[in-house]
């Protein structure tokens, strides 16, 4: 059409038959509604790696691209994916979010670059397995439970709460336990409260595939607070455009069921809020004012790079003495944020116009 902006493509994962027939999900149907309505041509785009070429040629006629792809999912991970994004951006089309930024702001080694912001906590990095080995133990000496994080993972994947057995925390005479000392390890991925014993030694042998193709582990402490939730804030480049809570399921009558703390991992929906709501103000103002522009000086991604929508979430803290909240940041989502609140849509068109405009001129 005559007055047409710019053709956008929408990518996400699927396989042949769905690329054949690529229909938007209910989550992205607005995306696609919305960029129309500003005279934008949104390409929808089905991808798997074994595609990976017909995709790239896509996406080399287009002016810009909106992806959404976990970092694991139907098999496969996105080294592929990414590779190819890199290229296609070579070539002069703009990436949301652009492999780089995402390996800068959207892995879990983000909780150890900005420990020392506002929303940082006691967070260490393993880089190397034999680090891990070395390190780990002496974390658990103080009997609290710590949680550790493959770097690149969604849904709780490799995501693990770690304690030691009440009657094998180390005594003063020594100090780090052994690997043959007991812990209780908990899975995030199944998001119930199933645990099981075993030797530490074993337990971190099983974490070794982690640190594959340079994969590391980030260890933090376990937020007891877990019991009230965990809030996600939404941005469109550096603007909150929402909130969303997210609170365990509170136990059923039966006497088995587990209380909210025992699970690690979320299975309740999310509600929805206005970036205006006022229960976040204070959360809101953090981000906008100091804690994205720090985050941006200390992994050096510029406002131009920044994804044109992520999120941060965020789990509470131990209270401060004046009783005031301490949100500590858990992790952010920049590969497939879904879903969203709908005023989002709107802003992230916006913002997908000034992208293109800026391109052209």
């Amino acid at each position: 059409m005559s007055d047409c902006l710019g053709k956008v493509a929408i990518l996400w994962r699927g396989d042949r038959e769905t690329r054949a027939h690529p229909t938007p999900n209910d989550r992205l149907a607005p995306v696609f509604r919305a960029l129309a309505a500003a005279g934008v041509v949104g390409e929808p785009v089905v991808y798997c790696d074994a595609v990976v070429e017909e995709v790239r040629d896509e996406l080399l006629d287009v002016d810009g691209v909106l992806v959404w792809v976990d970092p694991i999912g139907g098999g496969e991970n996105r080294t592929t994916l990414d590779a190819m994004l890199r290229e296609v951006s070579l070539a002069g089309v703009w990436i949301s979010a652009h492999p780089e930024t995402i390996l800068r702001m959207g892995t879990k080694e983000v909780l150890y670059r900005t420990r020392q912001l506002g929303w940082g906590t006691d967070t260490h990095l393993y880089p190397t397995f034999s680090a891990f080995v070395e390190r780990f133990p002496a974390r658990l000496a103080t009997g609290q439970p710590r949680v550790l994080k493959q770097n690149r993972g969604n849904g709780g994947n490799g995501v693990w709460r770690v304690e030691l057995v009440t009657n094998t925390v180390p005594s003063a005479s020594s100090p780090t336990p052994s690997d043959s000392a007991t812990v209780r390890v908990q899975h995030a991925q199944p998001r119930d409260a199933s645990t099981e014993d075993l030797a530490l030694g074993t337990f971190m042998s099983r974490c070794q595939e982690y640190f594959a193709d340079d994969g590391r582990l980030i260890d933090q402490p376990f937020m007891p607070r877990i019991s009230k939730g965990m809030i996600r804030a939404y941005l469109v480049v550096d603007q909150v455009v929402g909130f969303a809570r997210q609170q365990p399921q509170l136990p059923s009558t039966s006497s088995e069921a587990p209380p909210p703390d025992r699970i690690l991992g979320l299975p309740s929906a999310k509600t929805m809020y206005d970036a205006a709501e006022p229960e976040f103000d204070t959360l809101k103002s953090k981000l906008e004012r100091e804690w994205v522009p720090g985050l941006q000086s200390l992994v050096d991604v510029e406002t131009a790079a920044l994804p044109l929508l992520w999120d941060a979430d965020f789990l509470y803290g131990p209270r401060r003495a004046t009783g005031a909240d301490v949100y500590v940041l858990c992790e952010i989502n920049v590969s497939s944020v879904s879903p969203f609140p709908p005023h989002a849509v709107d802003v992230l068109t916006q913002a997908v116009v000034a992208r293109l405009g800026s391109e052209q001129s």
